[in-house]
């Protein structure tokens, strides 16, 4: 087998410790080294004053992150997916597993997976925390809801939103001591006036001391959450604002301008994909590398679950939110997309596949640098009347009868 690489190594990361092999010229050398930075740049020492230029390295969790950081720069690190590199079923060791990643870098069998530079990474780890934030938040107003119910506060069933101005109202009184569900009805702001019998009938319960304590932390809680929520997008605002790469605020807006893709999630598909649509060959490529596109599943002619593949979490997340918010959005392509497969599959299969359309507009949209020009909902209809035309006229050429078409003006 042809060797591209006569000096290269392999890295199997763990925790605490990385076992190198280090291949130059058909000789191997084995060492290990703490993940401690100090003995990170020992290891990167070693492999430049050996001449090596190619590292290869196991995406295993985040441990990959360390040694990265340290050989970015002086090093090219291949990052390779686990199950794209797994061995041979047997003897299983740290120095088995280096060599073995040193062996396929050395005769290039490895796929490197893709790492973003530096500005969309600091970009992603924003995202990543501003979704954390919201995973919370929800998570303790749900938990405060079953409080809720605990008590007899019926709350949810009358206001539409129990976290919302009213409700904090009522909430922050129920947790300080009132009882009386007259004054705290009275609390009600807006619309929800008008409800006074129906909010004073919800919030006769039986609260007691423990459940008010709880009930006090939660909302403090959520203060907490929605003040960090705050300024974690302030600070994604800046990073945006002040990015080394000046088209990765151009980016936002265009991917903004796709109707369901707000400023969040538009942020948050920057900091998944990046902004240099040349690193995907085509968006066929994108959608299989982001899990968004059908598995390939075939054995003996027969076809079997076409179950999509593993992407990120994070960009499957805020992809299928959009095509939600895409499918309300009265009179696009997205919305009659939508309309069109629902009728022949479950709704949740169509709106990943609405969320694959979108996902292969914004690679041709940040590849072009062009803003979103909506279809309208009437495309697909369109483009079957010129097939049915085209098909028409072929059948009727194919019997020797020569058809010139001449469009009908429309009636006033």
């Amino acid at each position: 087998m042809e060797v591209l690489y006569e000096c290269c190594g392999g890295l199997d990361v763990h925790a605490k410790t990385v076992v190198a092999c280090l291949i130059k010229k058909g000789h191997k050398q084995i060492r290990t080294f703490s993940t401690m930075t100090d003995e990170l740049r020992q290891l990167r020492d070693w492999l430049t004053s050996e001449g090596c230029t190619q590292v290869a390295i196991e995406s295993t969790g985040v441990y990959w992150k360390p040694v990265f950081n340290i050989l970015e720069g002086v090093l090219t690190v291949v990052l390779v997916t686990a199950r794209h590199v797994k061995g041979v079923p047997g003897r299983k060791t740290d120095v088995r597993d280096c060599e073995w990643l040193a062996d396929l870098l050395r005769h290039g069998l490895v796929r490197a997976s893709f790492i973003p530079p530096p500005e969309i990474r600091a970009l992603r780890e924003l995202t990543r925390y501003r979704q954390t934030v919201v995973t919370e938040h929800t998570a303790v107003a749900n938990r405060l809801q079953k409080l809720l119910e605990s008590a007899n506060i019926k709350l949810g069933q009358v206001a539409s939103d129990v976290l919302g101005v009213s409700g904090r109202l009522m909430l922050r009184a129920l947790a300080e001591g009132e009882q009386e569900a007259e004054k705290l009805a009275a609390l009600a702001q807006g619309k929800l006036k008008s409800k006074q019998g129906e909010l004073q009938r919800a919030l006769e319960g039986r609260v007691t001391e423990v459940q008010r304590w709880v009930l006090t932390e939660l909302l403090t809680r959520l203060d907490e959450l929605e003040a960090a929520l705050q300024r974690v997008e302030t600070r994604m605002g800046k990073e945006v604002e002040s990015c080394a790469d000046p088209f990765v605020q151009e980016a936002v807006e265009l991917l903004d301008s796709i109707p369901g893709i707000g400023e969040r999630g538009a942020q948050t598909i920057i900091s998944e994909i990046g902004v240099d649509m040349s690193r995907f060959p085509s968006a066929g490529h994108l959608a299989s590398w982001a899990g968004l596109c059908p598995g390939n599943n075939e054995s003996a002619g027969k076809r079997k679950s076409g179950k999509t593949t593993k992407g990120s979490k994070y960009l499957r997340t805020a992809l299928v939110e959009a095509a939600w918010a895409a499918t309300r959005a009265k009179g696009t392509y997205l919305q009659a997309q939508y309309q069109r497969l629902v009728k022949r599959m479950p709704k949740k299969k169509a709106l990943v596949a609405v969320a694959h359309t979108l996902l292969v507009i914004g690679y041709h949209l940040l590849s072009r640098r062009v803003a979103y020009a909506d279809l309208g909902s009437d495309y697909v209809d369109r483009q079957h009347i010129e097939r049915q035309r085209r098909r028409l006229v072929e059948r009727l050429a194919a019997l020797g009868v020569k058809v010139t078409i001449e469009e009908v003006a429309e009636a006033a």
